[in-house]
This record gives structure tokens, sequence and C-alpha cells, in this order.
């Protein structure tokens, strides 16, 4: 066999694998979603879901470079959470990966939690930016990528915003700036689900194309399946850290994907499960020690 096929084998056995550990842990933190929410008895399972295999590519498949052991660590990769109401996938996510205490999940939204509804960087380790006001994450993770270059550093910044929240006029006034300054450093994730509280967004008042808007700002352009974790593990470990212009990737995802009921059910956006549902919904998902 070719030396060259030999590698291609390699790499792709090497992708398999890490695709699995992904897919396990991504069963993981939608438990933690679940089982953080219906403890808090609020919160928004909807969109957390939908994000969470985006999550776990980013942080558990290599792409990140983070040290949860230093989380303030000037080199770091950067990540804003602009919808930031998913934040319970984020801390389940970042809870797993070390940067704090597992056992702090369940104090989610109680007075005193460094969890709180929406990202806190000044009380939760390993968030980047304080998000929850739709629309401005962009513009944090623009202002990151110019002090990252203007430091010298080739760190990358990551900005993942809801499909709705491309609505408010902030974003593209962002994205202008973007590729204005030609941020190669900077990719914006869109979670392209269809859904926010008002109903489906195409109804509330649309934002499409989102792939050609983007485009049409001067981003490169990706549109990915954004529940095939080996798909979104090759489009992210393949771009450039800092190539000639921003990059967007438009991940068409499921509202409430693990949970069949919570499925495209925009009554799941903001809606935490109570007595059945809560006992349906993680007997779905299984339990942890199982995977």
């Amino acid at each position: 066999m070719p030396l060259t096929s030999c590698g291609n084998q390699a790499r792709e056995e090497d992708l398999s694998r890490t695709a699995g550990q992904v897919k396990d842990m991504a069963k993981v933190v939608r438990r933690h979603v679940i089982e953080m929410i219906g403890e808090a008895g609020s919160g928004h399972p909807g969109g957390s879901l939908s994000v969470t295999d985006i999550l776990s590519v980013l942080y558990f498949g290599g792409v990140l470079r983070v040290d949860p052991k230093n989380p303030s660590w000037p080199e770091r990769d950067r990540l804003v959470l602009s919808k930031g109401h998913s934040a319970p996938a984020l801390y389940a996510v970042l809870a797993e990966k070390g940067f704090f205490d597992k056992g702090i999940l369940p104090t989610l939204r109680k007075l005193g939690s460094p969890l709180q509804g929406h990202p806190d960087c000044r009380k939760t380790p390993g968030v980047d930016a304080s998000t929850g006001s739709l629309g401005q994450g962009l513009s944090i993770a623009v202002g990151m990528a110019l002090a990252t270059r203007l430091d010298g550093r080739d760190s990358r910044v990551w900005a993942i915003l809801g499909d709705g929240e491309c609505e408010e006029g902030q974003v593209w006034e962002a994205a202008m700036a973007a590729s204005h300054y030609k941020l190669g450093n900077l990719v914006a994730v869109v979670d392209h689900n269809g859904l926010q509280i008002d109903g489906p967004v195409a109804e509330v008042m649309s934002p499409e194309p989102i792939s050609a808007k983007f485009q049409s700002f001067g981003f490169e352009v990706h549109v990915v399946d954004g529940h095939d974790v080996e798909g979104l593990l090759r489009l992210f470990t393949s771009l450039p850290r800092n190539g000639e212009r921003p990059i967007c990737v438009v991940a068409d995802t499921i509202k409430g994907k693990g949970v069949g009921f919570m499925e495209g059910a925009v009554g799941w956006h903001g809606k935490a499960p109570k007595g059945e549902e809560l006992v349906r919904a993680l007997t779905e998902l299984g339990k942890v020690n199982e995977q």
C-alpha cells in the first residue's frame, strides 16, 4: 500500500475514533442539560440541545486550543456563546472538560451560583464573554479577533449565534466590520434550527438566506449538518487559523435534538421539563455511566 494511502487510512481511523468519543460525550452533555434545567425549574432546553454537538466537537474534538487548568491563558482560543440562553450546554461542556467541578451543575440558576441563566465571564471559569442580550456576541468576537491580532497572537475566536438572533441589525454591522478588517482568525457558527421563542424564524422576521448574506458580507461560508459529528470534525479541523477573510459556518440543526418529544417543537425553547416529562427525557437519553 502506498505511504500516502497508509497516511490517509490512519487519519480516517483517528477521525473515526475521535468522532466516537465526541458522540459519547455529547450524550453525556445532553443528559446534564436536561438534569440541570429540570432541577432549576426554568431554562432553555431546545437551543441547548441543538447546539450540543457543535460545542462537543469544538471542545472534545481537538479543535479549540484551551487549557482548563489555566482558563485565562493568553494564547487560548476564545469562544463567545452569543446565544447566551443556551448556557446549560456550555456549562456542561466546560465541566466535562475540567474547567470546574461537575458537582456544581445542579446549581444552575440558583442564587449565588456561578452558573446563571446566561454566561458570566466574571464568575464562570472558561466563559470568555458575558452574553444574553441577543445580537451582541459577534461584535464582541470581532473585538477579540482584532485584539489578538494586535497582540501578535495566532489565537482564533469563535462566535456561536442563533438563526433567530440574526434578525438583529448589530449582527450585520459586526459582519461588515469583520470583513472590512479581514479577520481571518474569526469563525461565526450559526445554530440554524429554524425556531425561536415566538415561532418559526421564517415567519417571525426571516433573515434568510443566511449563508448568502454572510457570503455577500465577504465571509467564506460553509453549510453543514450540525449533528454530523464526523462532518463537523472534518470542517472545523480543516479551517485555517488565520486566513484571508472571516469564516461563517451555517450548521443546520434540530431544536431539542436528542429528546424525541422536544425535537422541532417551538414550545421547548424556554420551558423546563417536569414530572413525567423529565423522566421521559432522561430515560430516552440514558444514564451517564452507560456512555
